[in-house]
């Protein structure tokens, strides 16, 4: 039995390059050839080691999701319902005003056309999952009397998730981390 050549890379350093990339460029608007240039392999050795460009983009996604944007898991541990929504927004603020600018989980999925579905659909899912993990959150916070009783958990999910993608959309065209935090300034003032 014969064994295929050892790799000459480090995988996890070469999906780090890749998600950035995916990053900058969206999921439509990266090439395969932007890709091997920035992860420095070949296509074999890329289909090799990830698959297909869905799949490594998925696999983009999820290095997004535990690195860079994992200030979203450590926001739904803060002890109350305001310093969650906060938490969430300023983390929004710290990560898309940075570079790359803006959020992978809206620019990777922005403009997909059909041959794109199944990236798009991906990417909603986890954006629903997010805000039903948000809307969870407030909606123990209201049975624990830390949220009015008349608040609904879901409309308020849905504002502030609204408000951190509009934050980050902000952030890609430019916007300052102190014009957003501004903005959420405003938005904490009329948190429940």
């Amino acid at each position: 039995m014969t064994t295929g050549r050892p790799r000459e890379f480090d995988i996890d350093e070469r999906l780090e390059r890749a998600m950035r990339v995916f990053w900058r460029q969206g999921y439509e608007g990266t090439a395969l050839s932007d890709l091997t240039a920035a992860m420095n392999i070949n296509r074999p050795s890329l289909y090799a080691a990830y698959g297909n460009k869905e799949a490594l983009f998925l696999r983009a996604v999820d290095r997004y999701e535990t690195g860079p944007a994992g200030y979203v898991g450590r926001a739904y541990a803060e002890p109350t319902a305001r310093a969650t929504a906060e938490s969430l927004m300023r983390g929004a603020v710290a990560l898309t005003t940075s570079e790359p600018r803006g959020c992978l989980f809206v620019q990777g999925a922005l403009a997909t056309g059909p041959g794109s579905a199944s990236v798009r659909t991906e990417l909603a899912a986890r954006r629903q999952a997010a805000h039903t993990k948000l809307r969870d959150r407030f909606d123990r916070a209201r049975a624990a009397g830390e949220l009015p009783a008349d608040i609904d958990p879901d409309a308020l999910a849905r504002s502030i998730w609204a408000t951190t993608y509009g934050l980050a959309v902000q952030a890609a065209g430019g916007a300052t981390a102190a014009e957003l935090n501004r903005a959420v300034d405003l938005v904490m003032a009329t948190f429940p």
